[in-house]
């Protein structure tokens, strides 16, 4: 039986899904992206293989996505990480869809209609307002673990608002909050919520509401303030933060059956 392999290097996280003929999960690999991804995507695969009971000569075909998607030697080809995420999220949502994707270094936001065609999409590279790195920066400020943020932002009982638009800025403003004798955990929730304003001044959704990504994956608050915001039910698919390697597999998948 043929394997198909995507590989997703972004810029914190290197994420491998390795599907069946089905598109089937059969095993996922999760490491730091570190500096050497060529390193990093021979780890995930040899991790895959192992945890599945394989060897690379099972794999038919694999393609490679994200900030890293030229460092995968054993890769059949290249796709974007906006055509990938795109995939992965349209799989489980067959249905005209906005996906929100929110990574460590940058946010997009895709249009996909009916039939799964993109028909447009946005990204925010220039600041990391809107991203994961804004809330490590949140968490450094406020000397805290990032896996605490979600669980203190879930203790929040009044919601302090962040007002600046620049990372630098708004760890200023956390300083001055915290002097003004504000709980840490409602700075936390604010924090969040900067977050999910950053993403709409990107676009609105058009269709059903979609997320992805690893900061979706770890911070389920995060979600639900999305779906108050927008006015809509958030979705998400089953392991987020594996979207992007997923839709890279599955394009794997269709260039083999297209032969």
């Amino acid at each position: 039986m043929p394997y198909y392999v995507g590989m997703d290097i972004g810029a914190s996280r290197a994420k491998l899904v390795l599907v069946d003929p089905e598109r089937q999960v059969v095993a996922k690999t999760l490491r730091s992206s570190g500096i050497d991804y060529v390193a990093t995507a021979e780890r995930c695969l040899s991790g895959a293989l192992a945890s599945a009971g394989l060897s690379q000569g099972d794999v038919a075909r694999s393609v490679s996505t994200g900030y890293g998607r030229d460092n995968v030697p054993w890769a059949s080809g290249t796709m974007t990480e906006i055509a990938c995420h795109g995939k992965g999220a349209f799989h489980y949502f067959r249905r005209p869809i906005t996906v929100i994707d929110i990574g460590a270094q940058d946010s997009k936001v895709i249009h996909l209609d009916a039939a799964g065609r993109r028909t447009s999409f946005k990204m925010n590279r220039k600041c990391a307002a809107g991203t994961g790195a804004f809330l490590e920066e949140i968490a450094h400020r406020l000397d805290l673990p990032v896996a605490e943020l979600n669980g203190m932002a879930e203790r929040s009982t009044k919601e302090v608002t962040l007002g600046s638009f620049c990372t630098v800025f708004t760890a200023t403003e956390i300083l001055e909050r915290i002097r003004a004798g504000e709980k840490v955990e409602d700075i936390v929730k604010g924090a969040f919520r900067s977050v999910v304003k950053r993403i709409q001044e990107m676009d609105m959704p058009q269709g059903a509401l979609v997320l992805t990504g690893g900061v979706v994956a770890h911070n389920p608050i995060l979600v639900r303030l999305m779906g108050e915001s927008f006015g809509q039910e958030a979705l998400v698919p089953p392991d987020p933060q594996f979207a992007g390697a997923f839709g890279a597999a599955l394009f794997a998948l269709e260039a083999a059956e297209n032969g």
